[in-house]
């Protein structure tokens, strides 16, 4: 007989450990908190508008595809997806805009245009991001940071040559001054700090890897929507064998004789010869692991930021919108010092404004957008938040009105909100925070928890609370390097 896995947790990377796991001959049981699938992949219906509720930018979709390659099948029959010409639009409160054209020549051509700024730097800068990804995601994003062999091998003894080159003794805004003339480029090539949570005036310059992602190699977009990433693994998943039980919150990971033997799931016990925890790390070892030695140096780690959304159904076409939209604050620095020391929301918060029925039309009704407007918000803890949520919500229309020289309040006709306390309850994500642990300093990649047990056998770990980190990219990879480890 096959041997039984068992996976805590359909988020994408239990979903991706599933799909593995049966690749690998295991016959492999998910058991699932929520009643769908997901995690913070989800999404919501309202009233003939939908939204995906979570992650909004999608990278690297070959980690989608080798899913469905390694189980014998065409990526294109079961998950389609295009390239954007536009990876964002950029607006600033003096009338600026910039469209980030995934055509780098155009995108450099019209930084120098709008801004002022030279198209070789922005030219420059991407290939220096390109340097970065070349020598660090063989070790920090395809490799375990708890095996030897990963520090030994050709490839990292390359990267040793380089350390100097790479920004990983800067911060990303120094590295950003360096390479930009104006201070709009410095903000925006800052932002990626935001892609995992961090603050760019402290994280390591080393996550100016992120544009080369974007830029490079491109931004992409499901044609069914993000939501679709999701589905299409978890029918896949199904084709494989795989089981799912929903509404079914794990009570207590077994351990005996420092092995896992199995979860206790609504007082019965589920026996499996190997146990994946894609909860959040922290939230599982103060729940589910308990009992069990505590990892207390990563688990009192600072956390990363946390989300304010507002999904608004707008019954307005506004042309001058894409898919990804940034409306900026006038002091990028002031807005993470709130964030992050004072652990409070600026009153001229960076807007967001995600709108897949610019390429998905039948997310709105006609005529309408379907508006996810997100702001960066410090991790939960304990603040009021419904005052500051009341306040942000009038700052953020405020905002919005003023750059789109719009009132937008009138023109919206439904409403959902998510916010720390209900990404918390909804995910387990420790704090509300949507990254686990912070970025905020060199050693940050060493302090997320490893793909395994070094305690308990047979114990294993892949989501973006683990090794290599959160977004949809990192947490695939987290499931593929887990699996690589099991026998």
């Amino acid at each position: 007989m096959s041997k039984k896995a068992i996976v805590i947790g359909a988020g994408i990377a239990g979903l991706a450990a599933a799909v593995r796991l049966a690749n690998k001959g295991f016959q492999v049981q998910v058991f699932e908190a929520n009643a769908y699938p997901g995690g913070k992949l989800s999404e919501i219906q309202l009233k003939g508008y939908r939204f995906d509720a979570g992650p909004s930018l999608f990278t690297l979709p070959e980690q989608v595809e080798e899913l469905f390659r390694l189980s014998g099948k065409s990526p294109e029959e079961h998950f389609e997806y295009l390239k954007l010409p536009v990876a964002c639009h950029y607006f600033w409160e003096d009338g600026n805009q910039v469209k980030a054209w995934s055509d780098i020549n155009r995108f450099a051509e019209e930084v120098e245009t709008k801004l002022g700024e030279p198209a070789e730097n922005v030219r420059k800068a991407l290939k220096e991001s390109a340097f970065i990804y070349d020598h660090l995601s063989p070790l920090f994003m395809h490799r375990s940071l708890h095996q030897l062999h990963t520090w030994t091998n050709k490839e990292a003894l390359k990267s040793y040559l380089k350390m100097g080159k790479l920004g990983i003794f800067s911060t990303m805004h120094k590295a950003n001054e360096k390479r930009f003339e104006q201070s709009k480029m410095v903000q925006l090539f800052n932002r990626y700090a935001t892609y995992n949570g961090s603050n760019p005036y402290e994280t390591p310059a080393t996550l100016s890897i992120i544009p080369h992602l974007e830029f490079n190699i491109g931004a992409f977009f499901p044609k069914n929507g993000m939501h679709d990433i999701t589905l299409s693994i978890y029918r896949l998943a199904l084709e494989l064998g795989v089981t799912f039980t929903f509404n079914a919150k794990v009570e207590e990971i077994l351990v005996e004789n420092k092995k896992a033997v199995g979860v206790l799931v609504q007082g019965e016990r589920q026996e499996a010869d190997l146990v994946v925890n894609n909860m959040d790390m922290v939230n599982a070892y103060k729940s589910i692991l308990k009992k069990q030695k505590q990892p207390k140096l990563l688990l009192n780690q600072p956390k990363s930021s946390s989300a304010l959304i507002f999904y608004w159904g707008i019954k307005k076409n506004f042309p001058e919108l894409d898919l990804h939209n940034i409306l900026f604050s006038d002091n990028y620095k002031e807005e993470f010092e709130h964030i992050f020391h004072q652990k409070s929301i600026y009153h001229d918060p960076t807007v967001y404004i995600n709108i897949t029925s610019v390429y998905k039309p039948d997310d709105a009704p006609e005529g309408c957008m379907n508006w996810f407007t997100m702001i960066n918000v410090p991790n939960n803890q304990g603040q009021d938040w419904d005052s500051m949520i009341a306040e942000a919500r009038k700052n953020i229309i405020a905002k919005v009105n003023r750059i789109l020289k719009t009132d937008i309040e009138p023109l919206i006709e439904v409403e959902d909100v998510l916010e720390p306390r209900t990404i918390e309850s909804r995910t387990s994500s420790a704090n509300g925070a949507l990254y686990g642990n912070s970025s905020n300093n060199m050693y940050a990649a060493f302090l997320r928890h490893a793909n395994y047990s070094s305690d308990i056998k047979n114990l294993y770990f892949c989501g973006g609370s683990v090794h290599p980190g959160g977004g949809i990219p990192l947490c695939l990879l987290s499931a593929k390097i887990m699996t690589e480890m099991v026998e």
